[in-house]
């Protein structure tokens, strides 16, 4: 385990026994976390001292406890390591995101000076974690004069780092206001779910992530599907509900036009709490399915992941079933991981060929409030600077996917807690460790040059890379993971 700050104790009743905080070292040079840029040693010479300083001041609350994250002693000697304060990361942090602000105003303007900037990203920052930590303590007084001050400061049309703290902005204060109680659920009116709904069909035309887990599924199931007559899948959620059902148009057509032995039936089994939107997605799906000459059937399973169950499938004896899950099995994980691992269980039992897995891939479920606030404000902050690259400035899908569909995830992250909290992403490890746990094994992916390739012929935009990790392929925008797939067998 890398240094850092460790938080002792257990998770939310599971068995990982600590959790790293997965932030940047006090001690670890900015230069091996941010991007490569010729200013970058200016950044590094900028003196932080006035900031620790006055952050201290802007706060009476109680520091974090922690366990050490290395032995106090070594080899018998009454050596101590430094104690790691919370103001240590929140320094360390700041060097992080004034680097990628700097990158940004660079690339707008090579003659801007850096200094001006630096001051101005290092004041959001300041306010911005100050804010997280008065919200976590409950001083009410003291964060209401943040986010006076930082709803002046983040700008929803500024600049990527404003637009993503505008949007933790609104989550701080939904939480110190208390809009979700804890274990309260939320229900959104029908104008914000049609919102959502166009958000979400802009994210899958103008960012990858989702087209590149269709792409690795559906490449995988082709594979598993190989030689078989009668197939089945099972698709959790049906992608978020996109209409078209467009992952499977795509499968579909591969089908109908692979090579070897005819398929005589494809079924396709949706797994969703809107019937409706099901069957309209089935619809769609047959009528494609029969203008290319495929005997299909559909059905669905209206229930939530939770009281899901293996009788609620009709499965055949000489049909190959496959399972398929994008970014769905995370919104089973609760404070207790018997939920996840009930849904893990009936679909062991199920005995699939393949279960293909895709999942953001970071920790926004982290016991403590604080960590997970910088993680998921890590994670978002690089999301928000791809799409700096992908529209422009001005531009209206921008602002609508970023505020109808990622502040959604955002302020659930930030927000909630309880059953309301559902986004709840975690970090392919871990994921590793729950499947292995449900008796399930992981079959590598080999793939990264194919997906690689995907990348060039869907002229994505450049930034986003794709590696492959212990046998998982992992989507990133500059390094930063994004999204994880992965595939597991019986």
């Amino acid at each position: 385990m890398s240094p850092g700050l460790l938080f002792g104790g257990v998770f939310n009743g599971d068995d990982v026994k600590d959790e790293e905080f997965n932030g940047l070292h006090p001690n670890q040079s900015v230069i091996s976390c941010c991007y490569s840029l010729p200013f970058l040693p200016a950044l590094e010479k900028t003196n932080f001292n006035d900031f620790s300083s006055n952050f201290d001041e802007t706060r009476s609350h109680k520091r974090l406890r922690r366990t050490p994250s290395l032995d106090e002693s070594s080899n018998g000697l009454n050596t101590t390591l430094p104690r790691l304060q919370f103001r240590d990361h929140v320094w360390a942090y700041t060097q992080r995101y004034l680097a990628i602000e700097a990158m940004e105003q660079g690339i707008e303007d090579d003659n801007m000076e850096v200094s001006g900037n630096n001051t101005d990203g290092m004041i959001l920052v300041q306010q911005l974690i100050a804010c997280a930590e008065a919200v976590a303590c409950r001083d009410k007084l003291h964060a209401s004069a943040l986010l006076c001050e930082l709803r002046s400061n983040a700008l929803v049309f500024g600049t990527s780092f404003q637009r993503v703290a505008s949007c933790f902005v609104q989550g701080l204060a939904d939480r110190l206001a208390l809009v979700n109680p804890l274990g309260a659920t939320t229900t959104r009116s029908n104008a914000a779910l049609i919102k959502k709904d166009e958000a979400l069909r802009l994210v899958y035309e103008i960012c990858p992530q989702l087209q590149f887990g269709h792409f690795v599924a559906n490449e995988s199931i082709l594979e598993a599907f190989e030689g078989e007559s009668s197939v089945h899948v099972v698709d959790l959620g049906m992608t978020l509900g996109l209409p078209f059902g467009n992952q499977w148009r795509s499968l579909i057509h591969s089908l109908a036009n692979r090579a070897g032995k005819p398929l005589q039936r494809l079924r396709i089994t949706g797994v969703s709490n809107d019937a409706e939107r099901l069957q309209s997605i089935g619809d769609e799906l047959n009528l494609y399915a029969q203008s290319l000459g495929i005997q299909f059937e559909f059905q669905y399973v209206e229930t939530n992941l939770e009281d899901l169950q293996a009788k609620h499938f009709n499965l055949y004896k000489e049909e190959v079933l496959v399972v398929n899950s994008i970014l769905e099995l995370h919104c089973a994980v609760k404070e207790s991981r018997g939920a996840l691992n009930s849904v893990l269980q009936v679909l062991h039992e199920l005995s699939p060929k393949l279960l293909v897995l895709v999942e953001q891939d970071s920790n926004h479920n982290g016991p403590f409030f604080l960590g997970r606030f910088m993680e998921a404000l890590h994670y978002y902050s690089a999301i928000f600077d791809s799409l700096d690259a992908m529209l422009p400035k001005y531009d209206t899908r921008r602002a609508k996917i970023e505020q109808f569909f990622y502040a959604e995830e955002i302020k659930n992250t930030v927000s909630c807690e309880g059953p309301a909290r559902v986004e709840r992403h975690e970090r392919v490890d871990q994921w590793r460790r729950r499947m292995s746990r449900a008796g399930f094994q992981p079959t590598p992916l080999k793939m990264v040059a194919d997906a690689r390739e995907w990348l060039k012929k869907g002229n994505v935009c450049e930034g986003f890379t794709v590696v492959e990790e212990k046998g998982c392929l992992v989507l990133g925008w500059k390094s930063k993971p994004i999204i994880a797939a992965s595939c597991w067998k019986c």
